[in-house]
């Protein structure tokens, strides 16, 4: 063997390997002799011989190679003898283990850099575990393009505004935990029962509901003067509501963030975060339910984030998640274990005085609610923060009074790059990145453009310099018009129907304190605040009984739940006075006429005392008026036995007392208990209709309150 080829045998992996120790090695363990020759297996190059180190340590500089060469072969130990096998030459001859080892020369080593290149090394694997800022010589992440960091003012204002959104919707969300009613109501009417937190405070902030109840009412109503704060925030700061405080867009952002697609990444990314046509719509809608609300609608209520994240949520949610708490805490409370069940009954306990009610609610034809909110919710998919940029007239009327807003951002086009960082982060699809307008109307002020700009294209600041911001919406003059004109048509459309004069449903029954129907939808905002305080499950939100102009207000279902007869709880937090704020004593009847939402009927041929002979006044026991609306006839009536006779005749005739129900139409106030507790239950024998409320002149059932009976 050649000089060379030892040379590359022995640099096995590109360790440096000394024969005479392979020698006595191999004499050590003779069995692997027919390994001896074996080249390197082609590892990661593909090539057969030495291969490449991984991990080779340049710190420090071995001793000349002839002279390690000679003095370990001086120093080998002898080698024990082996038959060689057939076709290879046979071993080199051992050297005596007595001889004198000879000294080789220490290889020297630099301390300094033996230590920077293992801390080198420590900083790179926690890099690619995630730990960044591991070890003395780790370095901070190179951020791209030229690495200019963002100021620390907007880092700190980018996790400020991370913190206000869980703020925000940790109180909505408390708050709409508190709007039910967990305790006892008192008998008399001077013991008020209110509750002790203003939940409909987002309503009352809500500018867009002040827009439409002022156009609709021609009055502002006091509560909504909150929402004048928000629009001085606005005009200040921009659309900072949508990005630091709305809770329904906190929602969207949170979910675009857990569910993008998959083609929502990269190239896909950048351009579903560009700004669109289709970003008009939430103006278009915007026009026509401000013009609706001139034509005396407040529809625009179905359409704004804070009435639908009460609804939705608090109709849908709530109630769902209540459904499989009781189911699943219940399948655990029987499990034999006391413990378990101990822990099972505490949390069940927990819930219903904090987070829900004691018993399980229903609400009329909420999974279409839900299924939108799911809807909206997984759009973000495939457009980020899609309902707020696309549908949200709320967010549209804030980018209206935006445009003037005392803060916005500048931009230095001839920095920009193109990297569109800008763009993967942002949040309202406004254009950040350089060599275009800035859409000052859509920001939602998040800051992530600026946070994540390498080249320092984006800065935000007060007073800033409008010629790189476009002011006004980006809206097509004809399809306004024709937003404007729709929604000027509908509302006469909608009434030209049957539903609200001439043939107005009898099951519609309004809340007490509602005032009348008309006045009522130039009010109502569907926020369904109303229907979620409400102990009883009595309220409701109406499909199409009052009309597509009425869906989704608040009707009373007696099947499900009654009103209670002291509770005026619903008028508290009505936030557009839609229901007014009535006190115990105007509704009860004290010293002025009960408030009356509709009147009690009976159906002879399913009254068990009435059809059937038997007895039963339940629902005379259960009327809360006094005196009783429902008092009953002492009658004995003939009833045929129910064994037949003697010889297979006819039973026979026996009689029997009993107490037939009537109503008393001047005293009933329609709150619905005699159909909730009605023991005939498919179709109640006794059932509640609006005819006889209060808030209408028209609606009457007793002849003296009309003009048949008036003097002339």
């Amino acid at each position: 063997m050649t000089h060379a080829e030892e040379e590359r045998v022995h640099e096995h992996a590109g360790v440096r390997l000394d024969p005479a120790a392979l020698t006595g090695h191999a004499a050590l363990r003779s069995h692997d002799h027919a390994h001896e020759d074996v080249a390197p297996i082609p590892w990661v190059t593909g090539r057969v011989g030495v291969v490449a180190p991984l991990d080779r340590d340049t710190s420090w500089s071995p001793a000349p190679r002839a002279a390690a060469r000679s003095a370990s072969a001086d120093a080998a130990p002898p080698k024990t003898s082996a038959a060689p096998r057939p076709g290879r030459p046979a071993a080199p001859s051992p050297t005596p283990a007595s001889a004198p080892a000879a000294s080789a020369p220490v290889p020297v080593r630099d301390a300094a850099k033996m230590e920077a290149a293992a801390e080198a090394r420590m900083a790179s694997l926690a890099g690619v575990l995630g730990f960044a800022g591991f070890g003395k010589g780790a370095t901070k992440k190179k951020l791209p393009g030229s690495g200019i960091p963002a100021r620390p003012i907007i880092r700190r204002l980018v996790w400020a505004r991370r913190l206000s959104q869980v703020f925000f919707f940790a109180l909505f969300m408390y708050f709409l935990f508190q709007t039910t009613f967990r305790g006892t109501f008192a008998a008399q009417a001077d013991q008020p029962v209110r509750l002790p937190l203003p939940v409909e405070a987002f309503l009352l902030a809500d500018p867009f509901v002040a827009a439409m109840t002022l156009l609709s009412t021609h009055t502002v109503y006091r509560g909504l003067l909150w929402s004048v704060g928000l629009l001085a925030l606005t005009l200040t700061v921009g659309r900072v509501f949508c990005g630091w405080i709305c809770p329904f867009g906190t929602l969207h952002h949170f979910f675009g963030w857990i569910l993008p697609s998959k083609r929502g990444r990269g190239g896909p990314r950048v351009e579903a975060n560009k700004t669109h046509t289709y970003q008009r719509a939430k103006y278009y809608l915007l026009y026509a339910f401000l013009i609706a609300g001139v034509a005396g609608s407040a529809i625009g209520g179905l359409f704004d984030p804070i009435c639908i994240a009460v609804r939705s949520i608090g109709l849908g949610v709530v109630p769902a998640a209540q459904y499989l708490g009781g189911r699943g805490l219940g399948t655990v409370a029987s499990i034999p274990a006391r413990p378990v069940q101990g822990a099972a009954d505490h949390t069940q306990d927990f819930l219903a005085h904090a987070v829900w009610q004691s018993h399980q609610f229903y609400f009329h034809q909420t999974w279409f609610i839900v299924f939108l909110l799911v809807a909206v919710l997984f759009a973000n998919r495939f457009i980020p923060r899609f309902w707020c940029r696309v549908l949200c007239p709320l967010g549209a009327f804030l980018g209206v009074f935006a445009r003037f807003s005392l803060f916005g951002m500048t931009k230095d086009h001839a920095k920009c790059t193109d990297c569109n960082l800008c763009l993967v982060n942002c949040q309202g699809a406004d254009s950040p990145q350089g060599g275009v307008k800035w859409r000052q109307d859509e920001c939602h002020m998040c800051m992530n453009c600026e946070a994540s700009c390498p080249e320092d294209v984006i800065k935000f600041r007060f007073l800033p310099n409008r010629a790189s911001a476009t002011t006004k919406p980006d809206t097509q003059r004809r399809t306004a018009l024709a937003a404007v004109g729709a929604g000027a048509l509908f509302i006469p459309a909608s009434r030209v129907a049957d539903s609200l004069d001439v043939n107005y449903h009898s099951r519609v029954i309004r809340p007490p304190g509602a005032v009348e129907e008309r006045a009522f939808l130039e009010r109502c905002i569907r926020c369904a605040e109303c229907m979620k305080v409400c102990p009883n499950n009595a309220l409701h939100p109406a499909l199409f009984e009052s009309g597509l102009e009425g869906l989704w207000t608040p009707i009373l279902i007696a099947r499900i739940g009654y009103c209670e007869h002291s509770c005026v709880l619903c008028g508290q937090v009505c936030p557009t006075g839609a229901i007014q704020k009535i006190t115990e004593k105007e509704k009860l009847g004290i010293d002025v006429p009960p408030i009356k939402i509709g009147t009690a009927f009976y159906d002879h041929g399913r009254c068990l005392p009435w059809s059937m002979q038997t007895p039963c006044i339940v629902c005379e026991e259960f009327c809360p008026t006094s005196p009783k609306a429902i008092w009953v006839e002492e009658v004995d009536a003939p009833v045929r036995d129910s064994k037949p006779g003697p010889g297979g005749e006819q039973p026979a005739m026996k009689s029997v007392h009993l107490q037939r129900p009537h109503v008393d139409p001047s005293l009933c106030i329609g709150c619905g208990a005699c159909e909730k507790v009605c023991p005939v239950q498919d179709q109640p024998a006794v059932y509640v209709t609006s005819v006889g409320e209060t808030r209408s002149r028209t609606n009457v059932i007793l002849l003296e309150n009309t003009n048949y009976n008036q003097k002339s």
